[in-house]
């Protein structure tokens, strides 16, 4: 782990936009030999059922077992997931023709994601370990090479890239948060303040922080360059009072964070003071909050802006941060073959222009795209077999990749007539 004074080599104080100094690059690692998948390799298919409607554009079925995790790159028509299987791949929305197998890990794969810049990808598994990619090249995004493995956390629960560098975050189930540069691998800070499994963290769309939250029910709120919290709230403060914290969002500003517990509860805290200055009360009490997403009605970023919180109990409830109140509320509820309501499990908020649509994917084995102004359903993605475990936006908002219990990725068209 790099000490404090170490760790002040890597950050750039008088940049404004970004907090780390990606100048000081060492020595690379060599590649260890994976490569594109045989033709020839096998994975598992989602079990056919004649009733379900299928609206999806493209299917992949490689994992041979559940889909954990998903995400799209940011520019190109590529995806990589994880899964059950031990596995990764990186493949091609457009045919879903495996461009990189990702393997090395011993257990499930729970994280998978794209650098922002889309020149690298991460994998992070129940076995601890975390595996870098990197492209190849500057012809194409199909030449990728293993970079390097990055060893310390127990059990990765996630992964979160920088908004602008090379610079990994991971939460682990040994209550620790692991920082590291790439490509050099360096651990760059090592933070323990939970004392309990971290189920999710962000860095704050400056980059210029960090927040994480645990099953202890705290939150902390830190700067990269320190081991010592900016700020910590509890389950013994008495406005937070959060028994398990499972999901948190931070606004485009970095000046708010919602937070969702396991108890139904939600609570809105300012960043700058380092207290709760709301409380969102519209799910079910007992029932989990797995999402939170922001959404920028406006396009600017520079209001408190909407907030939607999804839950198991089958809702996703649109807040007006302005005012605190519910604005409306979307159900993921009775379809035809599926009478019953199922858990909220991700939310996506579309990019500018179309920034008033959000999409949310369910246990209830569909996908659904709102207009958040309205709360009105614009449009449901089916083909799953089993729930929806994963999501990810891709080609600017105009496609939504899923990943399910049913071991097949879906890719799904976005768009909309104009008229709607």
């Amino acid at each position: 782990m790099a000490t404090p004074h170490e760790t002040e080599d890597y950050i750039e104080e008088e940049d404004e936009d970004m907090f780390i100094d990606l100048g000081d690059v060492l020595a690379e690692v060599p590649d260890d030999g994976d490569h594109p998948m045989d033709d020839d390799d096998e994975g598992g298919l989602q079990s056919e059922d004649p009733d379900v409607k299928d609206n999806s554009l493209q299917h992949f079925t490689n994992h041979n077992g559940s889909v954990f995790a998903i995400s799209c790159h940011p520019t190109q028509p590529l995806a990589v997931s994880g899964g059950e299987d031990d596995l990764g791949y990186i493949w091609d929305i457009t045919d879903g023709e495996v461009i990189v197998k990702l393997t090395g890990h011993t257990d499930s794969v729970c994280s998978a994601t794209f650098s922002a810049d889309g020149q690298m990808v991460a994998t992070g598994g129940m076995d601890g370990k975390v595996r870098i990619w990197r492209r190849v090249g500057t012809v194409d995004y199909r030449n990728w090479e293993f970079l390097t493995e990055l060893q310390g956390p127990d059990e990765v629960i996630w992964l979160r890239w920088h908004p602008r560098g090379t610079i990994l975050l991971a939460g682990s189930n040994d209550s620790t948060v692991w920082l590291w540069q790439l490509p050099s691998g360096n651990t760059m800070q090592v933070f323990a303040g939970h004392s309990g499994p971290v189920q999710c963290g962000e860095f704050t769309p400056d980059g210029k922080r960090i927040i994480t939250a645990s099953e202890d029910g705290t939150l902390i709120y830190w700067d990269p360059r320190s081991p010592t919290p900016v700020f910590k709230l509890s389950p013994q403060d008495a406005r937070f009072d959060l028994e398990s914290i499972t999901s948190l969002a931070v606004n485009a500003s970095s000046t708010l964070a919602v937070v969702g517990g396991t108890s139904g509860s939600v609570r809105v805290v300012s960043l700058s003071k380092g207290e709760v200055v709301g409380a969102l009360g519209g799910h079910a009490e007992g029932e989990s909050i797995e999402a939170v997403q922001f959404v920028d009605l406006i396009g600017t970023g520079s209001s408190p802006g909407i907030v939607v919180t999804g839950g198991t109990d089958g809702k996703a409830c649109v807040w007006d941060l302005t005012t605190m109140r519910l604005r409306a509320t979307l159900e993921h509820q009775a379809a035809a073959l599926i009478p019953f309501k199922d858990a909220v499990t991700s939310l996506l908020a579309h990019p500018a222009p179309k920034s008033h649509l959000i999409v949310s994917a369910s246990a209830d084995n569909t996908l659904r795209t709102w207009d958040v102004r309205t709360g009105t359903l614009v449009k449901e993605h089916t083909g799953h077999h089993g729930p929806i475990l994963s999501a990810s936006l891709g080609l600017e908002g105009s496609v939504v990749v899923s990943g399910g219990d049913d071991s097949a990725c879906l890719v799904f068209t976005t768009e909309i007539d104009e008229s709607d």
